[in-house]
């Protein structure tokens, strides 16, 4: 084993100690993988070094910039490989402290910003401003788009809200889940605007997910990034 092939198995340390530095969940074994590698790598680098010494040419001696150059980045290999499994241990740690502290929403009243309304006990409940006294059209959908309800109602100048009952145009009681819904005013021309609306609900669970956290209001889940207001 040439030095020139130790350096190169020593890249890949590094390659394996850069991936698991990108992916929380597999970084620990990655990072233990890697330290094992160089280990390795190290030990064979240190045998090649004392045989070369041992048998070098008194009149042509081994350039002792070459290995000090290898230890060095054997070093920083090792360091490098060291700060990113802490690096993940500190984010894990974090994402726990978070789920804990979220956790503590369950079983309070929540509003969030969705376009699905959460059915909880046979209720749902929405929240909205109108900029004037006006009728306001509801409408609740499946996934698929197929409209399950259609309401309406006069809104007052302000803060309004208006409540479902959970069930659909023939009466038909339907089960709690997360149902698309859709609200719109009217303009003075005829024409009808979407107005801007927020979901209210109790909370029932957190999950962390790998693209974040996810609070659960019954059968919707939304991101914490959505929530705009806890209450008791």
């Amino acid at each position: 084993m040439s030095l020139a092939s130790v350096s190169a198995q020593q890249n890949n340390a590094i390659a394996a100690a850069n991936a698991g530095a990108g992916k929380a969940s597999t970084a620990s074994t990655t990072g233990s993988t890697a330290l094992h590698s160089l280990s390795a790598n190290f030990g064979d680098f240190l045998k090649l070094l004392m045989t070369q010494l041992q048998n070098q040419d008194p009149t042509s001696p081994l350039d002792t910039n070459q290995f000090t150059t290898e230890l060095v980045q054997f070093s920083s290999v090792e360091q490098q490989i060291n700060t990113n499994t802490s690096l993940t241990q500190l984010i894990q740690l974090t994402q726990a402290g978070e789920v804990m502290q979220a956790s503590a929403m369950t079983g309070k009243q929540v509003t969030v910003t969705s376009d699905h309304l959460s059915l909880q006990n046979g209720k749902g409940l929405i929240k909205f401003t109108a900029p004037a006294a006006e009728p306001i059209g509801i409408a609740i959908y499946t996934d698929n788009g197929a409209k399950l309800r259609d309401a309406t109602m006069t809104a007052t100048k302000g803060s309004n809200s208006w409540t479902w009952d959970g069930t659909d145009n023939s009466g038909h009681t339907l089960p709690d889940g997360a149902y698309k819904i859709a609200v719109a005013g009217a303009n003075v021309d005829g024409t009808t605007a979407a107005v801007p609306f927020t979901v209210v609900g109790t909370a029932t669970g957190v999950q962390n997910l790998a693209t974040g956290m996810q609070l659960q209001l019954g059968g919707l889940s939304v991101d914490f990034g959505k929530v705009v207001s806890v209450g008791n």
